[in-house]
C-alpha cells in the first residue's frame, strides 16, 4: 500500500441545523389545551428506506423479513430481486439488469438502500453499495494504481434526503456470516436509538505509517468534539478490554483482541487498509469481524485504495455528523469523500444522537439534544403557522448531552424551537 496522502477539505461548520416546531392547538375555551410537539425532519426515516432483498437466497429474504418487522419498514418498501449469490462479485451487466428492476420498484420519497445479504458485496471494480448508491461508473474507480475517483456530492452535507437533493440514494450492507450475527447487529442498532452513549471514542495511531494516514485528523478532532465526547489519541497497535467502546478508528491489516471488548449499541468502528471490505476474508482482516465483534456500522475498500484519506472514513466527519442526530448511514456515507470503492455494512437507520421532546404537557417541554459544539436554542412565538415569529426565550445548548426544559407561554400562539 504505497503512501499517498492527498489533501482534502471539509467543514464541519456546515453542521446541520435542527428545527423543533411545537403546535399548540385549543379545542375550545372551557378545555385544556391539547399539546402537539413535532421534530422536523433531522435525519433519514424509517419510510425513507427501501430494503433490497433477494429472492434467490433463503439467508436473504430472512433478514429482509426480521429487519422489517424490528424497524417497522412498511411492505410497500421491500423490494424483490432474483440473482444467483454464490460469488463475491458481480458483473456490471448482471447488476444492471438488477439495479434497473430495483429502481422501477422505488417509490421517489426512498432516499436510501439496506442490501439484505452479505454476497455480493462488490460490481467489478466498486463496492455494490456505491455502485447501487451511483450505479456502475467507472470514474468511481481508480484508472491506474493510487489514481484518484470520482467524487461525492454528499460528502460532509446536511442534507437528510440525499436522492432529492444529489441524486444519491447511499446504500449499506446488513451482513454478516450467519442470520444469527446479523439479528444482533439489527438488534443493537434499534436498541441505540436516543441512547445518547457517554462513551468513549478510540483514535489510534499504529506503527504501520502508510495504514496510519488519518491521524492527520486526530488532533483536530480532538480540538473540535473533543468536550462532546470521551475522545483518547493513542499511539498503540490496538486496544484491550475496553468496555465502553463507542469509536474506534485505527490503521492495520488485522486488529488484535477484539474478542476482550466491549461496544456500544450504535458503535462504528473500521480499519484502515487495502481489501477490508473484502467479506470473505484473506490475507487482511474482514470488516465483519467488527460486527462480529459488536460494532453497529463498519467500512471496508473492495480493491486496492491505495491509502488516499478521501476512500475513507474521515473520523471527525463521521463523528461530528453522528452527534447532530444523522443516521448510521448518513453519517458513515457523509464522511467518505471518494466513496465508489468502499462498502458500508451495518444497521442503516441507528440514531443514538437524534434529539427527541419528551414530558410534554401544557406548561413545557423537555427538549433532549445531543450536540458537539456550544450553540444556542430559541424558542419563537406566532400567532399563524407561517410566521412572523419572534423570539421569546433563549437556551444554552453545551458540548454533549442538554435537557433543555421549554416554557411554554399561555397563549393561542404556534410555537418552534430554533437551533442554528
Amino acid at each position: 500500500m504505497p503512501l499517498q496522502l492527498a489533501t482534502i477539505t471539509f467543514s464541519t461548520c456546515r453542521a446541520l441545523r435542527i428545527i423543533a416546531i411545537v403546535w399548540v392547538f385549543f379545542d375550545a375555551p372551557a378545555k385544556a389545551a391539547e399539546i402537539h410537539l413535532e421534530l422536523p425532519k433531522t435525519r433519514l426515516a424509517v419510510g425513507d428506506l427501501a430494503v433490497v432483498v433477494n429472492d434467490a437466497d433463503p439467508m436473504s429474504a430472512a433478514i429482509a423479513e426480521y429487519y422489517r418487522e424490528q424497524r417497522g419498514i412498511p411492505h410497500e418498501n421491500i423490494l424483490h430481486v432474483r440473482f444467483a449469490s454464490n460469488g463475491p462479485s458481480l458483473p456490471r451487466n448482471t447488476f444492471k439488469q438488477i439495479r434497473e428492476s430495483v429502481i422501477k420498484q422505488t417509490a421517489p420519497n426512498i432516499q436510501a438502500y439496506a442490501l439484505a445479504w452479505t454476497r455480493p458485496y462488490r460490481v467489478d471494480c466498486m463496492s455494490i453499495t456505491s455502485a447501487f448508491a451511483f450505479g456502475f461508473d467507472e470514474a468511481f474507480c481508480s484508472s491506474s494504481q493510487c489514481a484518484a475517483t470520482k467524487s461525492s456530492a454528499y460528502f460532509d452535507s446536511a442534507s437528510h434526503a440525499p436522492y432529492t437533493d444529489y441524486g444519491i440514494r447511499p446504500a449499506m450492507l446488513l451482513a454478516g456470516k450467519t442470520l444469527v450475527e446479523v439479528k444482533r447487529m439489527i438488534d443493537r442498532g434499534v436498541e441505540s436509538d436516543y441512547s445518547y452513549p457517554d462513551r468513549t471514542g478510540y483514535l489510534l495511531n499504529t506503527e504501520n505509517h502508510s495504514r496510519s494516514v488519518r491521524t492527520v485528523f486526530f488532533d483536530y478532532t480532538l480540538k473540535k468534539i473533543g468536550q462532546a465526547f470521551h475522545l483518547e489519541r493513542m499511539d498503540t497497535e490496538s486496544i484491550q478490554g475496553k468496555q465502553d467502546v463507542l469509536f474506534y478508528f485505527t490503521g492495520g491489516q488485522w486488529i488484535k483482541d477484539l474478542p476482550s471488548l466491549h461496544f456500544v449499541p450504535g458503535a462504528i468502528a473500521d480499519h484502515l487498509t487495502s481489501f477490508g471490505g473484502d467479506l470473505d476474508g484473506g490475507e487482511q482482516m474482514s470488516s465483519l469481524r467488527w460486527l462480529e465483534a459488536g460494532a453497529t456500522g463498519s467500512f471496508g475498500t473492495v480493491v486496492e485504495p491505495c491509502n488516499h484519506v478521501q476512500k475513507f472514513p474521515i473520523p471527525p466527519v463521521v463523528i461530528w455528523h453522528y452527534a447532530e442526530g444523522d443516521t448510521l448511514i448518513e453519517a458513515y456515507w457523509k464522511s467518505v469523500a471518494w466513496p465508489g470503492e468502499g462498502l458500508f455494512i451495518g444497521e442503516p437507520l441507528a440514531h443514538p444522537f437524534a434529539p427527541s421532546l419528551t414530558d410534554a404537557n401544557q406548561e413545557q417541554a423537555t427538549l433532549k439534544i445531543y450536540s458537539p459544539s456550544t450553540k444556542q436554542v430559541q424558542l419563537e412565538e406566532s400567532e399563524s403557522p407561517i410566521g412572523p415569529y419572534r423570539t421569546v426565550a433563549n437556551y444554552s445548548v453545551a458540548p454533549g448531552l442538554n435537557r433543555i426544559k421549554i416554557q411554554l407561554p399561555e397563549k393561542n400562539f404556534y410555537h418552534r424551537i430554533k437551533l442554528e
